[in-house]
């Protein structure tokens, strides 16, 4: 990969962070707006899904029921409900802590999983064991909450 596309790609990513900040910025408005967190969940998923709706109709490649014929597992199609968990604990949580605070917290969260689903090789994932460095990116990461939080 070229240096210009890595670092494209690299803000790319960023970018998607910063996405996910605003989300729950304006999640956690529309709660208030809404006086609901489970209604405010709801739109944003509606939103989402008939955005991502429109994006897999006008991409080119297989379709939804080329797939589903009893290739997939059912566990594959539970992400949503950890989609679902995340939305809803950012909504309630980002007006109690802080959109910094629950990024932060979310990120670790993610940091510490992933680092033990990368470990073991859960489903299917190549193995990389914990190390030292691995340990203590992740520890800098909690130390970045902990100065977030001050």
């Amino acid at each position: 990969m070229s240096a210009a596309l890595s670092a494209f790609s690299y803000l790319l990513v960023i970018g998607a962070g910063v996405s996910v900040a605003l989300q729950q910025v304006l999640n956690a408005n529309l709660r208030a707006e809404l006086g609901s967190p489970w209604w405010a969940g709801f739109v944003s998923y509606l939103v989402g899904m008939l955005a991502m709706l429109a994006v897999a109709l006008a991409a080119p490649g297989p379709r939804l029921a080329d797939g589903v014929g009893g290739v997939t597992s059912w566990l594959s199609w539970t992400g949503g409900l950890f989609g679902a968990l995340f939305i809803g604990t950012a909504i309630l949580m980002v007006p109690r802590l802080g959109a910094a605070t629950v990024l932060a917290l979310i990120v670790v969260g993610q940091m510490l999983g992933s680092l033990a689903f990368d470990h073991v090789g859960l489903l299917g994932l190549p193995q990389h064991p914990v190390s030292p460095t691995r340990l203590a990116g992740a520890a800098a990461l909690i130390l970045g909450v902990v100065l977030i939080r001050s």
